[in-house]
């Protein structure tokens, strides 16, 4: 597997695996936007959207996140703000139990402290994923905030150069 910046060429395989999963959390009772991987798949190429791919070994987009070197105003303190930290924004992976966004967690801890940022913050309306990131990939609850009537948790990592993150590329690593 790889991860690299999109390019505008990965439109069409962003916009069916985002489709896949958006069907994937519907079956589950999650509502998603209908226009989510449309949005996605737009970002592909966009220069002022930092949007990166997890490419399968044969090249079929299986992985999508977008990264910010600024978090939302809204969210965050001045004093937070002022931290150097990478913001991960709309990760999607194709429905399966090959843990890709573990791998895509793992690469943005690993990116962001190759980068010289200090930390790695995220937010979700999923009370799911914040159990999961919590429980499962290590991420801490910093603080929730109402936005448009929903509730949006966001939660912290420390950037950390993360040497496993070429053997969980290459399939060799399929637990931490």
């Amino acid at each position: 597997m790889e991860i690299r910046p999109a390019v505008a060429d990965d439109a069409e395989g962003i916009e069916h695996m985002v489709a896949q999963r958006v069907r994937w959390l519907e079956e589950r009772g999650v509502e998603v936007s209908s226009r989510a991987a449309a949005a996605m798949a737009e970002q592909a190429g966009d220069a002022e959207t930092p949007n990166w791919v997890l490419l399968d070994d044969d090249g079929t987009v299986v992985g999508c996140t977008t990264t910010y070197t600024e978090s939302p105003a809204w969210a965050f303190t001045e004093e937070e703000q002022d931290l150097s930290a990478l913001f991960l924004a709309s990760t999607w992976t194709t429905p399966n139990d090959r843990r890709l966004g573990w791998i895509v967690a793992r690469w943005a801890l690993d990116h962001a402290a190759q980068s010289g940022h200090r930390e790695v913050r995220r937010g979700t309306f999923a009370p799911e994923l914040v159990r999961y990131y919590s429980h499962v990939q290590g991420w801490s609850v910093l603080r929730e905030v109402e936005r448009r009537g929903k509730v949006c948790t966001f939660l912290t990592r420390s950037a950390e150069v993360r040497p496993d993150l070429d053997n969980l590329l290459s399939g060799r690593i399929t637990r931490a």
